[in-house]
């Protein structure tokens, strides 16, 4: 150990001695290599055998032709590069794939969604033959594939309908809108049941793709909000409030879990109820009953922020009264129960008071 730190001294004197230019000077081992660039030319492209088609290759780093001269000499500070200008905005409106299954996702609520989904029918041309706000679809009447969109169609005599859906996103105020076309033969009368995927890829691709762009481009435009699909677009056909076989408060809604879902969050919010945290895929909200809602872009005042930190946050969690909103999907509907936690129900007095106030603000 003691040899090791002779030894690390000893380069330290030889390293700091003036007469050492073999180890710092222009032609030492450590020299500053700052300026080599200067001499750096560009070699000539690569060439390709005549028959391979390749996509060219531009260089990410090219030498700039007025730096490197013959006349260069001597040090040279390399400026420093200026900042990237970020022009992009995030849009609203982004596409999504997984496997050959491509869908919109929305930064908006489906009432706003809907009606730029019935201006994009309106401005290709799609008819549209059935319209149903409280699912959120829209299908179009049968015609011939629009030119534009030939190529993309297996049978050149065939004739197409589109089917748009619009579902609430996994977050709260978000959409998710997905688009199937259904084709069947020029001239048929025949009303073919919708498949269950994608039978036309390419042209539900370039549908989506359209779609995208479309309301991309509508949101600058300015646009309305569906008060019908606001109302109704997430409501269940039937609510009742009953128990199960235990005896404990039940709360049944005739729908599919997305609706459900979008629903009970919507009449929590609406309710005055916190929500500290959810788990869509286990479908829990986890509620503090002695908090209000947060409401969406409130602030703290001034005094409250300067006076507040860990005291409030120990005053919340000493009067704290949490419980879990799970939604369970039962055939054809979705039953909604309050839990203490994982093992345990909810007092029924508290169970059904938390499942009247949703029963009273759906819809």
């Amino acid at each position: 150990m003691k040899q090791l730190a002779g030894l690390s001294a000893l380069a330290l004197i030889i390293g700091t001695s003036s007469g050492c230019g073999w180890i710092w000077g222009d032609n030492g081992y450590f020299r500053d290599r700052g300026s080599d660039y200067l001499a750096a030319r560009e070699t000539a492209p690569m060439q390709l055998p005549p028959d391979v088609q390749a996509r060219r290759i531009e260089p990410l780093l090219p030498v700039p032709a007025s730096v490197a001269t013959r006349s260069a000499e001597g040090e040279f500070e390399v400026p420093r590069p200026q900042g990237l200008q970020a022009t992009a905005q995030r849009s609203d409106f982004s596409l999504q794939r997984s496997g050959e299954r491509r869908w919109v996702v929305a930064q908006r609520s489906p009432a706003e969604v809907w009606p730029l989904a019935r201006q994009f029918f309106e401005e290709n041309g799609l008819g549209i033959s059935a319209e149903r706000p409280e699912t959120g679809e829209l299908v179009s009447t049968w015609q011939t594939v629009p030119a534009a969109l030939a190529r993309h169609v297996d049978k050149s005599d065939a004739e197409v309908s589109v089917r748009l859906r619009v579902e609430p996103g996994v977050q709260r105020n978000t959409s998710e809108i997905f688009l199937l076309s259904n084709v069947r033969p020029a001239g048929s009368s025949a009303e073919p049941a919708w498949p269950a995927r994608s039978v036309q890829p390419a042209l539900d691709g370039a549908l989506i793709e359209r779609l995208q762009s479309s309301l991309s481009s509508s949101v600058g435009q300015g646009g309305s909000v569906s008060l019908l699909a606001d109302r109704s677009f997430d409501a269940p056909k039937r609510v009742s409030l009953g128990s199960d076989g235990s005896g404990n408060p039940l709360l049944s809604l005739a729908t599919d879990f997305d609706r459900a879902w979008s629903a009970v969050g919507r009449a929590l919010q609406d309710g005055d109820v916190r929500v500290d945290d959810m788990n869509r895929s286990l479908g829990i909200y986890y509620i503090n009953l002695a908090e209000g809602a947060d409401k969406p872009g409130e602030e703290p005042g001034f005094f409250a922020g300067l006076l507040g930190g860990k005291a409030d946050a120990e005053d919340v969690e000493s009067r704290a009264e949490r419980y879990q909103v799970r939604l369970t999907t039962v055939g054809d509907s979705v039953q909604v129960s309050v839990e203490k936690d994982l093992e345990t129900v909810a007092p029924a007095d508290v169970a059904r008071r938390v499942l009247e106030m949703i029963q009273e603000h759906l819809g």
